[in-house]
């Protein structure tokens, strides 16, 4: 077994720089390229990738994606030793991953995970796995949780906006829950104050994540668009996602007005929300129902439900995608709860729903 006394570090960009700076300051003979040809202050770096690679007993990519990965190993592959242990630090698709350890990576036994374990311990806790697929899922999913922490700590600033909460001392109360160490550390870029502190992790970079794992697992994934739609530059650090604003009235006003229809029984309130071409759709009495508007709103009387105190109704989830969205309601109306799945659009007069369709839970 040889510990790798030279080591190059392909990508100088948050990680890669932080990881080289690291490693460099531990005493290892680092040197570091990046296809940007950035220069870093605390190692040494070169313009040419192949005589990084050359001299190296182990070469980490530290670069954006499976791509940006493949390229830069096709580049340098003729450079590369037989000896040479090559450290993926990528967030890149299972797939990806396996493709690349089938061309260029050994497979991780045990021999190589000792040569390079000095290294990796240097940088954080070494968790084994089987192969390279699966330490890129297992990535994927490590980076899913952050994305739902961001996610969360966004509904919760909206949900203390619309309350009238002054966002310091909302903080302070989300620092003492399961969100604390998020909070805490990401304090200032939650308050909009001006700091020195550079992005750590990127809402560019972790949507790209979520986007790799919705396409890997083959499963909808609401943090892929949640964060894809951040009103935000994607160089942000990935905390000002947990800041955009609450969507607009102007989408809520047609449910709102469902609402009214609901609550009054006028048919007047559907008009309002619905387009004229909209179609109800759903089973009733055992049998697929759809209704043109007209046909749904025949259905009201014009007077609230005898019980219609008891009843209740909340929007549950909306999703805008520039001029079309979609949202979900319940309502619970006596014995029965409905859900409700709206399509809207927004037209030249404003924001309508096109169709509903819905759900009976007896």
């Amino acid at each position: 077994m040889t510990t790798p006394h030279r080591i190059a570090v392909l990508g100088l960009g948050r990680m890669g720089g932080a990881i080289a700076t690291r490693l460099a300051g531990q005493g290892w003979d680092v040197v570091g390229w990046t296809r940007s040809g950035r220069h870093s202050d605390t190692v040494k770096t070169t313009c040419d990738a192949n005589e990084a690679v050359a001299r190296a007993d182990l070469v980490l990519l530290a670069l954006f994606d499976g791509p940006a990965c493949q390229q830069v190993l096709d580049d340098v592959r003729d450079s590369l030793r037989t000896d040479t242990i090559v450290l993926n630090t990528s967030t890149i698709a299972p797939a990806e991953a396996a493709r690349l350890s089938l061309r260029i990576l050994a497979a991780a036994d045990q021999d190589a995970l000792d040569r390079v374990r000095p290294v990796l311990e240097t940088l954080g806790t070494i968790r084994h796995a089987d192969d390279a697929s699966t330490a890129a899922a297992l990535k994927l999913i490590a980076n899913n949780s952050l994305a739902g922490a961001v996610l969360a700590l966004r509904d919760s600033l909206r949900l203390a906006d619309a309350l009238g909460l002054p966002r310091p001392q909302t903080l302070d109360v989300l620092e003492l829950g399961q969100l604390g160490a998020l909070v805490a550390r990401k304090r200032h870029f939650l308050l909009g104050e001006p700091t020195a502190a550079a992005a750590e992790f990127t809402i560019g970079a972790l949507a790209k994540d979520m986007t790799l794992l919705a396409a890997a697992s083959d499963t909808p994934l609401r943090s892929a668009t949640g964060l894809a739609d951040a009103p935000a530059a994607p160089e942000a650090d990935i905390a000002v996602a947990a800041t955009a604003p609450a969507v607009k009235d102007a989408v809520l006003e047609p449910l709102r007005a469902y609402i009214r229809g609901h609550a009054s029984g006028d048919p007047t309130h559907f008009h309002d929300a619905f387009l004229p071409t909209a179609h109800i759709e759903g089973i009733r009495d055992g049998a697929f129902v759809s209704w043109c508007l007209d046909e749904y709103c025949a259905l009201f009387q014009g007077r609230p439900a005898p019980d219609e105190p008891t009843r209740t109704r909340r929007i549950d989830t909306i999703d805008v995608h520039g001029t079309v969205a979609t949202a979900t309601m319940t309502l619970c109306h006596g014995a029965d709860t409905f859900t409700d799945v709206f399509l809207l659009v927004r037209t030249d007069d404003g924001w309508r729903i096109a169709n509903k369709a819905y759900h009976r839970h007896p």
